[in-house]
């Protein structure tokens, strides 16, 4: 066979396949990060103080309706008023807390 035509193909196959790895390292990522526990929707920022504690950062609200949000090491909380809308683990904590332990020599 042609030395182009089997790299082309080799190519292919790699290139074809890239987009199935990916959505299998985003499913996983997805996955691992939904076992994080983090504040919850409808929590009110008293709940979350009290399971949390205070927040490394606090934005004031912005906006109307206020949304406001806090930083914690590991996620970010949003509040629409005084209720949580949503939470975020941010990935660089996320990438720690679910990485794959080395194994022992």
């Amino acid at each position: 066979m042609n030395r182009n035509f089997l790299s082309t193909l080799l190519l292919a196959g790699v290139l074809g396949s890239a987009p199935a790895l990916a959505d299998e390292l985003l499913i996983e990522h997805v996955e691992k990060t939904a076992e994080i526990t983090r504040p919850q929707l409808g929590q009110s920022m008293d709940e979350v103080r009290a399971q949390w504690g205070e927040p490394e950062k606090m934005e004031e609200p912005v906006g109307e309706p206020p949304i406001t949000r806090w930083e914690y090491e590991v996620f970010t909380v949003y509040f629409e008023g005084d209720k949580v809308i949503h939470s975020v683990v941010k990935q660089q904590a996320a990438e720690i807390l679910t990485a794959e332990p080395e194994p022992a020599p």
